[in-house]
Order: structure tokens, then sequence, then C-alpha cells
């Protein structure tokens, strides 16, 4: 009977523990579903309508800026409500029937149109299909749209995302150009199926060449690139229009003297917050953009797709969040700028051209538009000829850090070198993986002159092939231009008292060659771990001038260096134990040179190598 008992007071201790599991799982869910209908029952649904209420056939329409200012009404047709378009994540499928969208098919800049159904607000018009003839869109419930909020948890761990570099290697402007050509954001469109409308980025005060240029860098984020006009609002009109639903919805991403804005629409405005697009800009949750009203000129056209061709007018504010579902702005708020200043000099043009522009601080966008203004107001006045130097100086100024100056020249190569430099040198600061880096300001210096200043070394000649310790060797270059003109450089290089005998290379080259001999010889120079070294490395590579002969007396090794520390006279057996493979920390011998150089004012783009031969005393 106790036997019984016992088993009957176990029984009934696994049941009530089976229940407390049971209803300490349930608590655990509250918080997961709380989310998930919290939206619905907080939502106004006299002033909202939600997806659950639409059905096939409804009557709806849009509010849209499709000319100038003043937000028109187009009538829609609910077609369908389509659930999972992505995954959890449903869609209205509207159809446009007033007769100007039957004409132009879905339109680029309509992103963010409110949409109402039963006059209440369903949502905003945020994607379409490709080479579609009828104006067919997909709507983002507004439920979604108002989820986006500043205190997401969610966004604190987003950030801005940016380029990846190798810091690993010594760095590399051309490859760092190469890449930011190259890179693709993770948004990505299928040439025919479902995509967000893409978003017009109009800009004015940049040849055409340059703009498509800029365009097959900036398609992968949803935006097509045209050119535009500035803003013809007077100063009356500016201050009386507002963010509304349906408003032209302006993100400036350079202003001044050269402009460029991604062009949207506003879907709703609670108190100070602004709801727009109806997809995201970058989907990089907290963010920093400035937020104008705009002005809509036209509605083209087109075959492929038809955009919005506006243009802003105001800064009113600022986006501070962009997510998935929509973009949210301040109004009132200031966004982060950064001066940017170009001085052009050029050959054709009789007069010196100063651009004053601000750009927006982003680790993506900043280096491509700082890139593509730099080349716009070099070639404003047309093309190079095919004898080309361009001489250039760069500040890039940098709160709490010493800024990077530098200044070279370029020539036949066009603008290459200098693009790659200066907007190589924005993407490096600002998505280097050691401190965050905000830029103070960017000024540019540009002289371009019709000529070439390539040459090539005829010859070497020195003094004596076989020298000794101690004994002065003379050597005579002589550097030929394009046009076949000679020039005579004499240098004078001591050989160590202490130099062993021996054979060694003697190198005459031009700064090419100068800069991947340091690479070789001193990698260590170039390859930072942490911001300071990352600041020296760009300094020690952009401070190498092209237009200088220099002549490198190769020495024996000596001493080791460890990660950056040189340690040139260490004895020789402390430095094979330091440089034992095995060892974590990065050592290589030290290399010793004599060298000297001189400026010639000519690019000399090869090299001659020699050997000299140093005898016993």
């Amino acid at each position: 009977m106790l036997l019984a008992d016992n088993q009957l007071k176990s029984l009934l201790m696994l049941r009530i523990f089976a229940k407390i599991k049971k209803l300490f799982f349930l608590l655990c869910l509250l918080p997961l579903a709380a989310p998930l209908c919290s939206a619905a029952e907080q939502l106004d649904t006299t002033k909202y309508i939600t997806i659950d209420e639409i059905k096939p056939g409804m009557q709806a329409y849009c509010l849209t800026a499709y000319k100038g200012t003043h937000v028109e009404k187009f009538n829609m047709e609910v077609l369908d409500v389509v659930r999972n378009v992505t995954p959890g994540r449903d869609a209205i499928l509207v159809l446009g029937t007033d007769e100007r969208f039957i004409r132009t098919g879905p339109v680029g800049g309509c992103s963010g149109s409110p949409v109402y159904i039963d006059d209440r607000l369903a949502g905003a018009l945020a994607f379409g299909w490709t080479f579609s003839k009828d104006p067919l869109y997909g709507v983002t419930p507004i439920e979604y749209m108002l989820k986006v909020t500043e205190e997401n948890p969610s966004q604190q761990q987003t950030g801005q995302t940016g380029f990846a570099f190798d810091f690993s290697v010594p760095i590399d402007f051309a490859e760092i150009d190469r890449q930011m050509s190259d890179s693709r954001p993770a948004i990505q469109h299928q040439a025919s199926g479902i995509e967000p409308l893409p978003c017009p980025l109009i800009i004015s005060g940049l040849p055409a060449g340059v703009i498509e240029q800029l365009n097959n860098s900036v398609q992968p984020f949803g935006f097509t690139a045209v050119a535009g006009i500035a803003a013809s609002a007077d100063t009356s009109e500016a201050n009386n229009i507002k963010l509304e639903p349906g408003a032209c919805l302006a993100v400036p991403l350079i202003t001044g003297d050269i402009t460029m804005e991604v062009v949207g629409t506003v879907t709703e405005v609670k108190d100070d917050k602004v709801y727009g697009f109806g997809h995201s800009f970058l989907g990089h949750g907290p963010v920093d953009f400035p937020m104008a009203t705009g002005k809509v000129h036209t509605v083209v056209s087109n075959l492929l797709r038809s955009f919005k061709f506006a243009s802003a007018i105001k800064i009113v504010g600022a986006l501070t969040t962009d997510e998935s579902a929509a973009v949210l702005g301040r109004i009132g708020a200031e966004a982060k700028m950064i001066p940017l200043t170009i001085k052009v000099d050029r050959y054709n043009d009789p007069e010196k051209r100063v651009y004053n522009c601000q750009v927006v601080n982003n680790r993506l966008l900043t280096p491509l538009i700082v890139r593509s203004a730099l080349a716009g107001a070099a070639l404003m006045l047309g093309s190079l000829p095919p004898d080309n130097m361009i001489e250039y100086k760069a500040n890039i100024n940098i709160f709490e850090a010493e800024p990077i100056t530098f200044q070279n020249v370029s020539t036949v190569i066009g603008l290459d070198e200098m693009l790659s430099e200066g907007a190589g040198s924005v993407a490096i600061l600002l998505n280097n993986p050691y401190k965050k880096v905000d830029i103070k300001s960017i000024d540019f210096d540009i002289r371009l002159i019709s000529k070439n200043i390539a040459s090539r070394i005829w010859s070497v000649d020195l003094s004596d092939t076989k020298v000794k310790a101690g004994q002065e060797l003379k050597i005579t270059a002589i550097v030929e231009s394009p046009l076949a003109q000679k020039k005579k450089y004499h240098f004078t290089l001591k050989v160590p008292d202490d130099l062993t005998p021996g054979q060694y290379d003697l190198i005459v080259c031009g700064g090419y060659d100068y800069q991947e001999f340091l690479k070789d010889a001193a990698p260590y120079k170039f390859i930072p771990n942490s911001l300071d070294t990352l600041l020296e490395a760009m300094n020690n590579l952009l401070q190498v001038e092209r237009d200088r002969l220099y002549c490198l007396l190769i020495l024996p090794p000596a001493g080791v260096a460890v990660e950056k520390a040189e340690l040139p006279d260490l004895p020789a057996t402390k430095a094979l134990v330091l440089l034992d493979a095995k060892r974590t920390l990065k050592t290589q011998p030290y290399l010793h040179w004599l060298e000297k150089d001189l400026k010639t004012g000519n690019i000399i783009i090869d090299k001659k190598v020699m050997k000299i031969t140093v005898e016993q005393q």
C-alpha cells in the first residue's frame, strides 16, 4: 500500500511538472507572438486598412506628384492579395486604371506613393516587373511600413554596410578602385522578375559619359542615373512645399555646383516622422541622409522603365532609418555632409573653375560620388586629348587625426591615377576596420595640360663597373622624351667603406618601378594594423613622386624587420632566430640600399638594372 501511495505521488508530481513546463513554454512564446498581433491591434483602422480586409476587385487610388509639386489622385483596382511574396511578407497587387498610368506603365520614382482602399491608407507602391507594359504594381502594406522605427533593436546591430578591403597586403589604389567598381551590394535585381521600383538618381553638373559610368556602379543599389537639371522653384514656393502623402521625396547625395538626388514619394507623415519608398533605400538600418522636398518636371515614358524626371528643392530633414519595408526620416533633423571643393585649371579653359559641393557621409556611396565629381569637373569641357598631363593636389582633412595630403602627376592614361588615389583614399578611410573616421573636408586642385611627358631610359653609363669600398661611383642616365629629345642626368653614389666584396645590383628607374621596389623591399611600410599605421601606410604610398628619376644601389640584407619594427644592426645569429618560420610575428630580412633621386619633369616608364663588382682592397 505504501508503494502504491509513493507511485501515485510520483505520477502526480510528473503531471504537475508537465503542466508547469507547458505553461513556461507558452509564457516564453508570448514575447514572440506579441509583435505579430500588436501592429494590427495598434493600427488605427479608421485611418488604415489591414491586408486581411482587402479583397480582389476593390477600387483603390494612389496619390503622387506627377508634374510639379501638386499631388494628384490616380485610380487603381485591386487585383489580389499575394501571400508570401517574399518570405514572411505579403503584398497587394494593384493595376493603374488612369490613362496616364496606362500610357507610361510602371514609373520609377513612384516608390512610396500611398495607396488608399475604402478611403483608408493600405500601403505604398513599391515594386513591379521589368518590361511590364501594364501599370502593374506591388504594394507594401502600411502595417509593415509603420513597424520601421528608430528604436528597432535589429537596427542597432546592422550599422552601415561598406566595402571590405584586404589590408593584409600592401595597399594598392588601383586594386581598391577596381574593387569599388566591381563590388555589388546585397540588393540584386532580376532582369525579368519582380523587383523594387528603381529610384531615379537625377544628376546635374556632370558630363554624359561620367553619368553613364556612375550608372553602372549604382544600378545594383536600385538606382537609375539620368541627367537632370537644378530645381527651379523660387524661395517663396520652396518654403511653402511640404512633405505630405504623395509628395516628391528627394534624397540629395551631393549638393552645390554638382547635384545628385534620389527620387521617391512620401507615403505617410506622423508628427515629424516621414515614411516613404515602400522598400529599402540601401537597407543599412541606421542611416544619415538629407531629406528634401522635390519637384517633378515630367514623367519620361520609357520602353524599359518610365521614370519621374525631378529635382530636389529644399532640404527639410534627414533620413534616419532604412529597412526593407520603408525609409523613415525626421523633419528638422540635419544630416552630416562633407564639404568637397574641386579646382580645375584646364588647357582649353581661359579661367580656373571652382566647384563647391557637399557630399553625404556614407561608406559605400561617398567614394563613388567623389570619384564621379572629380571626373566630371575635369571633363566638363570635353574629353582629354591622347597627349595629356594631369597635375593634382589633394587634401583630405580628418577629425582628430593628421590629414592625408598628396600631390602627383600622371600622363597619357587620363584621369585613372588621380581618381583611384582620390576616391580610393576616401574609401579606405571610411571603410577601415580599425576605427571610425570622420572626414572634415576634401579639397582637390587639378591642372590639365595637353602634353605627353612619358619618357624612357635611353642608356645608363657607369664611371666603372668595378669599384672598391669607399670609392665614388658616377652614373650618367640619358632619358628620351616623346619628341626624341634626350637629356642627361648625373648621380654620384659612395660605396660604403665596409661593403663586402662581391656583385651588386644598380637600378635606375622611374616612379612606378621605384614604388614596386619599395613594396617588395619593405612591404610592412604599406600594410596597416591600426588607424595610425593605416594613415602612415597611405602617406608612404602617396608620397612617391612619378616625375623623378631614381638611382638605387642594393646592399646585402642585414638585421631583420619584425612587423613594423626595423632592427637593421641586429647580429646575424639573433636575426636567424627571429627569422624562424615557426614564429607567429611577421619577420623578414631587413634590406639596405643607397638611394638618390632627381626631379625630371617627365614620367619614366621603364628601368635599367646593371651589375657592379666591389673588389678586394
